[in-house]
């Protein structure tokens, strides 16, 4: 069984940064992929970003593209997910997740997940 350790949440202002991490341990393969998936009160879940272990690509979701940057430590189990110029709709909590082996299609959908961090932005 995966165990999560999440870190990086808080406030932030918009325009600012934020850097979350995510340590995975007891993956079930070599094969992985670990995403980030965001959800706010009264909305869906939206996927955020996704690592692939096995090629190290990278998949980001649209609203994110050329704000969000996705990196991994050496032994790509603990992943960052680095967020730029935010704004209010990027508030919410912050799920990372393990999925086997690949990323799925709208990067939502994992085998596992994290306990959660909260993002808030505000001035």
């Amino acid at each position: 069984e995966e165990q999560f350790v999440e870190s990086g949440g808080g406030l932030v202002q918009p325009g600012g940064s934020l850097r979350l991490s995510c340590a995975v341990s007891g993956l079930l393969s070599d094969s992985y992929a670990i995403g980030w998936v965001r959800q706010v009160p009264g909305k869906g879940r939206e996927g955020v970003a996704c690592f692939v272990s096995s090629d190290g690509s990278i998949l980001y979701n649209s609203p994110v593209v050329g704000r969000a940057t996705v990196s991994t430590d050496n032994t790509r189990k603990t992943v960052f997910l680095q967020l730029d110029n935010m704004q209010p709709d990027d508030a919410g909590e912050y799920y990372c997740a393990v999925n086997y082996p690949n990323c799925l299609k709208g990067l939502v959908q994992y085998h596992s997940w994290g306990q959660g961090t909260q993002v808030r932005v505000s001035s």
